[in-house]
């Protein structure tokens, strides 16, 4: 069976990817699953979504804890533990990691005894994040070694569709470049065996002995501590705003956002708060005068 985890933030696409690599699996004549996992967070919180494909019924459930394929689509993830990025990463398990960096730098950094595999990917363009996902897709489909193009082609008309034939078209360009980046990696994955219930091991639990609630109970009694919660790390865009077309309205973005993270200042004129800006753009859908536009954050000047 082949076990597959994409991880990302949200908005990277990375349930659009196990989407598409699902329905090419489905296409070759395997029993698939394939599904996101994540909470109520918005766009850029860590979240990830599995695949497992078999040629005879899969009775596994859950997300998958040992995985032959790990593709990171945002490498800032992999220093957070919270994230699991390598939770049952062994020498069988293939690492890929869609960033600049060499994938010898990556096998040092993180000392672990499997493949580690890395894939270019321009971000210049803000336009371009939103091919992430199949920019995934397309690599991994590469690396299982049991998939064509033309069925990877197929899955991604087909779970593209209702985004019109422009999205597509750029899409399968875009897929068959990763492909062709992992070409001379092409069949590294191989299936992982299957895993026993006899071989579960118990975790080792600590026991720690109750206490009483005076002790224990929550020490936070002031307002605003989340202030310290810079949750302006999980940002994949960044808002930036053009003052010369700016109206000075003062409440149409302060109000849509959703985190408060845009002040007025005695002039009228409003202010990003980017180390708890999350980057969910509401903002730029909502400026009357289109004065607030989309950049990537990577590469953008730091205030």
């Amino acid at each position: 069976m082949f076990r597959i985890r994409f991880h990302g933030r949200g908005g990277q696409g990375m349930k659009t990817a196990s989407r598409i690599l699902g329905s090419a699996f489905f296409r070759a004549g395997y029993e698939v699953q394939d599904a996101p996992r994540y909470g109520a967070e918005r766009r850029g919180a860590s979240i990830f979504a599995y695949v497992r494909a078999a040629r005879q019924p899969i009775y596994e459930r859950g997300v998958i804890r040992r995985a032959d394929l790990v593709v990171v689509a945002d490498d800032s993830l992999i220093a957070v533990s919270a994230n699991e990025i390598l939770q049952g990463v062994d020498n069988h398990t293939v690492l890929l990691v869609v960033g600049n960096e060499a994938p010898e730098v990556w096998k040092d950094r993180l000392n672990i005894p499997g493949t580690v595999l890395a894939l270019p990917h321009e971000t210049a363009d803000a336009s371009e994040l939103r091919f992430l996902g199949t920019v995934c897709a397309g690599a991994a489909a590469c690396l299982v070694g049991v998939l064509s193009k033309e069925i990877l082609q197929q899955a991604i008309r087909e779970e593209l569709a209702p985004l019109g034939e422009a999205v597509i078209a750029r899409s399968v360009t875009i897929a068959d470049a990763a492909w062709q980046n992992m070409a001379a990696h092409a069949g590294c994955v191989t299936e992982g065996g299957e895993v026993p219930a006899t071989g579960y091991a118990a975790p080792s639990w600590i026991e720690l002995q109750a206490e009483d609630a005076d002790i224990s109970a929550a020490a936070i009694h002031a307002g605003l501590t989340s202030v310290e919660v810079k949750t302006g790390l999980w940002r994949t865009l960044r808002p930036v705003i053009d003052y010369d077309r700016c109206n000075r309205c003062w409440w149409v973005c302060s109000e849509f956002c959703p985190d408060s993270a845009i002040t007025v200042g005695a002039d009228g004129a409003p202010h990003i708060d980017y180390d708890h800006c999350k980057g969910c753009m509401v903002c730029v859908a909502q400026c009357p005068p289109h004065a607030i536009r989309a950049i990537p954050e990577q590469g953008a000047d730091k205030p």
